[in-house]
This record gives structure tokens, sequence and C-alpha cells, in this order.
């Protein structure tokens, strides 16, 4: 079974928002919080997302993203985990995006339910520069995460990094040396507009090619394959041969839309089929009005055709996501 869009890209990995709430105010996310969703009326059951996994799975999903807000204040994701683990081996890959905060209390079970890959957000290697970036005073409880991922043979473990001129673009080349020395994937991100404080500005986009050029030219970089294919990322090694990977992801000044396998669940039950779709779908109501499984497969195969070529942020038209990227997942 294949699910494909209207453009003919195969639809192969599945993102899911377990939460729109997060414990960090990352000026470039949610910098002042936003009203949380409804509880009970609104977010998807562990049952219900467990249900709709396995539909996409039956469609030809591969890989299944847990996100949020910040996935780990939901309870018992160890125990989603341990359900989602059942549809392998069709489902090659289950993985996490956290801030770290609580990761290291949970690595255990997480990885004894079966989850395969951890990506944590370490925005600065500087304390008080981390905390003016994310509101929070939690670079030690990222830096134990990373511990604990490696410890629990999460692998690779990635980091991400969001690059906004004057904020932390000159750690550029202190990150490509945390790689190094920590054998870890640094992955840097280009600032998009999701921000809830709608601050974004393109002048303060950090192109993937000047992160590049910033690195290479302390730590010669090679390109790690010829194409990136379906992957968000461009991926290098380091030249010298010294362990660690840098990614670098740009989707403002080298959109990627083109091999795009992705599709989007919001922790409420909205199909997104862009990041930056104005649109959504409601699965929610749709699962709970007593349709099958296989009427559910239908509703997803109608919506996946419906999904954007590509996203319009550089069009002067451009109009930003419906809501912000907490609510959405990354």
């Amino acid at each position: 079974m294949v699910l494909r869009d209207s453009h003919n890209r195969t639809i192969r990995d599945l993102r899911i928002s377990l939460t729109d709430r997060c414990n960090f105010r990352c000026f470039y996310c949610l910098p002042n919080g936003e009203p949380p969703l409804a509880r009970k009326e609104t977010i998807l059951t562990f049952e219900e997302i467990a249900r709709v996994a396995k539909i996409f799975v039956d469609l030809g999903v591969e890989k299944v993203r847990l996100t949020g807000g910040e996935p780990l204040i939901r309870r018992d994701v160890p125990l989603l985990v341990e359900q989602l683990a059942k549809l392998k081996p069709s489902l090659r890959d289950i993985a996490l995006t956290t801030n770290g905060f609580d990761f290291p209390r949970h690595a255990a079970a997480l990885k004894a339910a079966g989850l395969d890959r951890v990506t944590l957000s370490l925005d600065s290697l500087d304390a008080k520069n981390f905390e003016d970036i994310t509101g929070v005073d939690a670079l030690a409880k990222v830096l134990d995460a990373i511990a604990a991922a490696k410890e629990y043979g999460f692998a690779p473990v990635k980091l991400n990094a969001v690059i906004v001129c004057g904020r932390n673009d000159h750690e550029l080349v202190d990150f490509a040396r945390f790689a190094r020395d920590n054998n870890v994937a640094m992955r840097f991100i280009e600032f998009m507009p999701l921000d809830s404080g709608h601050e974004w500005s393109r002048d303060l986009v950090v192109s993937g090619k000047e992160i590049f050029a910033a690195i290479d030219a302390v730590f010669p970089l090679a390109l790690v394959g010829e194409t990136r294919g379906s992957e968000t990322s461009w991926k290098y090694r380091f030249s010298d041969g010294s362990p660690g990977e840098i990614g670098i992801i740009a989707p403002v000044t080298e959109m990627f839309c083109g091999q795009c396998s992705r599709i989007r669940l919001t922790a409420d039950g909205q199909i997104r089929t862009c990041l930056f779709s104005t649109t959504e779908h409601d699965l929610r109501s749709f699962l709970r009005s007593g349709a099958s499984d296989a009427e559910v497969a239908d509703f997803i195969r109608g919506v996946t055709l419906k999904k954007e070529p590509r996203h319009y942020i550089n069009d002067p038209a451009f109009t930003p996501a419906s809501r912000t990227m907490s609510f959405i997942g990354g």
C-alpha cells in the first residue's frame, strides 16, 4: 500500500503532536504562551492515536515522530510508544522530539517501550544565552538529557538548534565543536515564521549557506551522499574524520517541498498536509463519529490528495500558517 498526494509524492512520515503545552518559552515558537487547548474534549487519547497510526502504517507510512509542544508533558508516553511498537516491522522507526527537560527520567522506559531515536533541542551552549532564548535556565538539564540518550543507546542522537541572527549565530563553530567532541548529529534550522509572537522577519534568517560557510571555514565539511532525498537536512561529515555530523535544514532559502514525504496530526486531531498550511482537516470528529478503519483510511487518502505543492514563504502574498509551531508539532 502506498499513500500518495496529487503531485505523486509518497507519504512515508507521520508526525504526531501529543500536546500543545510546553514548559519552555522559546522566542521563535511560544514566547508569550497561548491559551492551551481544552483537554478531554479535544485532545486525542492514546488509544485514538494508536488506532490512527495503525491506519497510516497500513497505508504505507514507515516513520512516526512524536512531537509537541513538549511531548513529555503528557503522562505515560512510554505506554503510547509501546502501542506503536506493535506496528513494527512495517513501522520502521519511532522517534521523539523533546526539549530534554524531563527526558532523563523517562529515557529507560522509552527505550524499553521501543523508541528508536530521540532529537533534543539545544539552541545555545551558553547558560545565559540559553535562558534568553528559551525563557528557562535549563542548559544543564538538556546536557543531562544528551548524556542519557547516549547512555540508553538512542542512535544517532540528534540536536536541533534554530539559528537566528543576533541571538545564537555567533555559536555556530562552538556547536560544531560540540558535535565533534560528543559524537552527535548537530542540526541547524533556519528561523521560520511560526512563532506566536509574530516577530519573524527575513532579516533574522541566517541562511543554510551562511551556516555552512561559518562552520566549513573552521572545520572543513564533506557532503554525505549525493542527494538529500526526502530528508529535511543536507548532511555533512567532518573532512578530517572526526566523529559527529552536521545537518542543515534550510526551508526558507532552499525549500525541499518537491520531495516532501511528511504529513502531520495535531494534538487535537487535525491533519495538516504542510507545516505552513492555512487549512486543517478534522480527523478527530470523523474518528469519533463511528467511522470504520476503512472509512478513516479513505478520509486520509482524500486529505492527502489536497497536500500543497509547496510552501509560500517567499511569495509576496505569503499568509502565515493557521497555527503556531507549538500547536502544529515540529
